[in-house]
């Protein structure tokens, strides 16, 4: 059933504030790129923290790997963009893992800027005791990470309508070709996700995100234990 943007956001901000109110909750906001996962999650921060609950916001493309593993299966490999885009090890040591349950909460949220291809200085900061971790990105739901989330959010959307979110996002009208070199890498990287993954399955959330004036929950299954 769609519902307005504003109503969905009020319903995802209580979700995530009211979630686990003893302790650190992670949460994922996933999604084909392009989906609108940023928005959302910087959106979804403000409206947090008014309900009282501290916020730590984080994404995954600031743990990308160097462009010499990105690319060494070649640069518009679909292959190598699903398998060697982001360093899930170091993702999990400095962020994930330290804001677990049994985690010190002390975290480095960014790792690695791939604009410039080099490592960003660590800023090492500690975590309010029960903060919530926002954490936008793709492929969030491989199996290295599933275990992480106290709460996952898929936004389902077409590739259709990805590119043109993309296009109007990076000013690179290019991207709307399906048949462009760059748009088959991230296609069908993220086309092997969906298939070996399953995200939609393994989400607590699943939202149908092609219409951003009116999203349509798909599945809302929280647990609260």
């Amino acid at each position: 059933m769609s519902e307005t943007y504003e109503a969905l956001l009020a319903r995802l901000a209580n979700a995530i504030a009211t979630l686990h109110p003893d302790r650190r909750i992670r949460v994922a906001i996933d999604g084909v790129d392009g989906a609108g996962k940023t928005v959302l999650a910087d959106a979804l921060a403000p409206l947090v923290i008014a309900k009282g609950r501290q916020v730590i916001r984080a994404s995954v493309d600031d743990f990308h790997h160097p462009r010499a593993v990105r690319y060494a299966r070649g640069r518009y490999s679909p292959d190598g963009f699903f398998l060697d885009s982001y360093d899930y090890q170091a993702f999990r040591r400095l962020l994930l893992d330290p804001l677990g349950p049994a985690g010190s909460g002390n975290y480095i949220a960014k790792h690695f800027d791939h604009r410039t291809d080099q490592p960003v200085a660590p800023r090492p900061r500690q975590s309010p005791s029960a903060a919530a971790l926002i954490v936008d990105g793709i492929f969030l739901h491989r199996p290295e990470l599933r275990a992480c989330w106290d709460l996952s959010i898929f936004l389902q959307v077409d590739f259709a309508a990805s590119r043109e979110r993309n296009a109007t996002r990076d000013g690179t009208p290019d991207v709307l070709n399906p048949d462009t070199p760059s748009s088959q890498r991230y296609t069908g990287g993220q086309q092997r996700y969906l298939s070996e993954c399953r995200p939609a399955q393994q989400a607590d959330i699943v939202i149908d995100y092609n219409d951003l004036h009116a999203p349509a929950v798909l599945k809302w299954k929280l647990n609260a234990d």
